[in-house]
């Protein structure tokens, strides 16, 4: 199946039992059980949101945005984190009042509910998994699936405990839990988005490891002006300029350079400038597909 049929198969589940639990949480009068309803309902608008950025990240390049609309999938990410926290906060707002004052819980159909809502989640997860390490947009709503599971899980904790001991508090207890948990992975998720949208250097990267293994390379002699980022989950992008031997071809040292940053960083997407001993500069520019093309510049 393929990524959007994943995606697609996921939402159907997400929005059917979502619909099953709020009915259940208003019967049984359980936090947990409408929290994890109310996680669905965000987890319904991620999956339409990823959904939505994939459609447009496919569009071709323009001249008005010439790396496509790869960004929008960093923008559904950041906004799936900032909504998962502040969900989270909600409930947590509400499991307090709750403490205060709780209220009947009907223990047995809570648990019954939640039961339901763990399969359909576990499901949905399973669908979400191959891709949520490699993509971003995809690992916000795989986080909202997860956060999910882990309130069904919890709502048959607290369901089982007020059955068993008539324990009440049970439920606000275990919907603080998820959201605490909720909301430390949100956290890093809404931290990733933001560090790709300011440019920043991947977190997978050392910069000194680069620059490193280039002036390694035969024939650099000096590498400065040195840039990595992130354009979108798994596309990253460099430019730097290179001091090299007068004696060495541009396009031997230039593919050697390709070589050994795609082997060492995974990053396809180069643009390289080189700059011989005597300041003589020319710009030369590698392109995803691997072509490069040659611009002459004036000499200083």
């Amino acid at each position: 199946m393929s990524r959007t049929g994943r995606l697609k198969t996921a939402l159907a589940i997400t929005l059917l039992y979502m619909i099953v639990e709020a009915i259940g949480g208003w019967w049984t009068n359980s936090l947990a059980l409408i929290a994890d309803a109310g996680h669905m309902l965000t987890d319904v608008a991620a999956l339409v949101l990823t959904l939505s950025a994939i459609w447009f990240g496919a569009r071709p390049a323009t001249a008005t945005k010439t790396f496509g609309y790869y960004r929008l999938e960093i923008l559904a990410a950041f906004v799936n984190g900032i909504v998962l926290v502040l969900l989270s906060l909600w409930v947590i707002y509400e499991a307090y009042q709750r403490w205060q004052s709780p209220p009947v819980i009907s223990g047995s159909e809570l648990s019954l509910v939640a039961a339901g809502g763990l399969l359909a989640n576990i499901v949905a997860a399973k669908l979400l998994h191959h891709d949520h390490h490699h993509d971003l947009n995809m690992r916000g709503a795989w986080l909202h699936v997860m956060g999910d599971l882990l309130g069904s899980a919890a709502a048959i904790v607290a369901g089982i405990l007020i059955v068993a001991f008539g324990w009440l508090w049970a439920d606000p207890v275990c919907s603080v839990l998820i959201s605490l948990i909720i909301i430390f992975s949100s956290g890093r998720l809404v931290l990733e988005s933001v560090n790709i949208l300011l440019e920043g250097t991947p977190g997978h990267i050392d910069l000194a490891a680069v620059e490193r293994v280039m002036l390694e390379t035969e024939g650099v002699t000096g590498v400065h002006d040195l840039h990595v980022w992130t354009i979108s989950s798994g596309r990253h992008a460099l430019s730097v300029h290179i001091n090299h031997l007068r004696s060495i071809e541009h396009s031997e040292l230039l593919v050697l350079l390709r070589e050994r940053l795609r082997h060492h960083f995974r990053i396809d997407h180069l643009t390289i400038q080189m700059e011989t001993s005597d300041h003589e500069k020319e710009a030369l520019y590698i392109c995803e597909t691997g072509e490069h093309c040659f611009v002459p510049a004036k000499s200083y």
